[in-house]
C-alpha cells in the first residue's frame, strides 16, 4: 500500500494589502489571520462593482482593489457573517474582481471548478470564514461605508480587522471540496 503524504496546513498572519508573493504562497487548508482593511459586499453590490470595473471607473469607489480582500457579507448592527459564495451574483463577480486585483475572496461553501481556475490564473485565492458573528465582531476594529448607500446593509463597506480567522479553501487550481 502506498502512503499518501498530506501537506501540513500553516497558520499565517498577513496584513492587507496582500502582495502577489503572499497570495502565491497560500495553500488550501492554511489558516490565515488577516489584519488591516477588507471590503464587504454580496449579491446586491458586487454586480455594481463589476460594472465599474468594466467601465474603467473603479476610482469612484475611493478604495484600491489591488491586493485587497472581499468578504461576501452584509454589514448590519447584528454583525457580519459569511453568505454563500456560490450564489450566481457573487461567484460571477469573482473573475472580474480577481482580474482587477482582489487577492482574497472570503465566504462560505463550495465554488465551481471554473471559478477556481480563474482565481488561479489571477493569483487570487478563496477562503472560507467561520460563520461566528460574535467572534468576527470582536475582531472588527472599525467600519466605513464606501459606496452605494442606497443598498443599506448590502452596500460596499470597508472593515478594519485584527486577526480575522479564515481557512484557504481554493488556491492554485485546487479546492478543499475536491472529491478524492
Amino acid at each position: 500500500m502506498r502512503e499518501v503524504q498530506k501537506e501540513t496546513p500553516m497558520v499565517i498572519e498577513i496584513c492587507t494589502p496582500i502582495s502577489e508573493q503572499i497570495a502565491g504562497s497560500m495553500q488550501i487548508g492554511d489558516m490565515i489571520l488577516i489584519t488591516g482593511f477588507i471590503l464587504c459586499g454580496r449579491d446586491a453590490v458586487l454586480p455594481k462593482i463589476v460594472r465599474l470595473i468594466e467601465e474603467g471607473k473603479t476610482d469612484l469607489l475611493d478604495v484600491n482593489l489591488k491586493g485587497n480582500v472581499i468578504f461576501h457579507t452584509a454589514v448590519s448592527p447584528a454583525g457580519s457573517g459569511p453568505t454563500s459564495s456560490n450564489k450566481l451574483e457573487i461567484e460571477k463577480s469573482m473573475k472580474p474582481l480577481a482580474e482587477a486585483g482582489i487577492k482574497l475572496h472570503l465566504g462560505k461553501g463550495e465554488i465551481h471548478k471554473e471559478t477556481i481556475e480563474v482565481l488561479d490564473r489571477n493569483n487570487s485565492v478563496y477562503a472560507v470564514i467561520p460563520p461566528v458573528t460574535a467572534l468576527l465582531g470582536k475582531r472588527t476594529v472599525a467600519q466605513r461605508l464606501v459606496a452605494f448607500p442606497e443598498l443599506g446593509m448590502e452596500a460596499l463597506y470597508e472593515l478594519k480587522v485584527d486577526q480575522y480567522p479564515v481557512i484557504i479553501a481554493a488556491a492554485h487550481g485546487r479546492s478543499i471540496y475536491e472529491r478524492l
